[in-house]
């Protein structure tokens, strides 16, 4: 009985402490990918300011369309880049956090998905 209460005790330590490392990895992670949702902001407001200012100083609307074609393609391919990059950040993340309970659910059967 002692034995089987100890094994409980030592589980459910193992399990807290795993949790509190997932939810380490967790913050942490959401702190990366905010930090760098704030920085793609930051540069996308000053680049569409700039070509904002750009498009208002041309003398003609054929070339105030050109700037604006330029703006919007290079916004596009920061937004899907910067998708990619976050797409990327969230799947660390979660596998950040599962790596504290990989071992517990092993021991269970339970396989981690590739």
């Amino acid at each position: 009985m002692i034995k089987s209460f100890e094994d409980f005790q030592s589980f459910g330590k193992e399990s807290v402490e795993a949790y509190i490392a997932s939810a380490n990895a967790f913050t942490k992670g959401f702190q990366a990918i905010a930090t760098e949702q704030a920085e793609f902001a930051r540069k996308a407001l000053e680049k569409s300011t700039a070509a904002f200012e750009q498009a208002t100083q041309v003398k003609s609307i054929d070339k105030a369309f050109e700037v604006q074609q330029g703006y919007a393609k290079d916004a596009y391919e920061a937004f899907t880049t910067q998708m990619t990059k976050v797409g990327e950040l969230y799947t660390a993340v979660a596998k950040d956090a599962y790596k504290p309970f990989e071992a517990k659910l092993a021991a269970f059967g339970v396989k981690a998905a590739k």
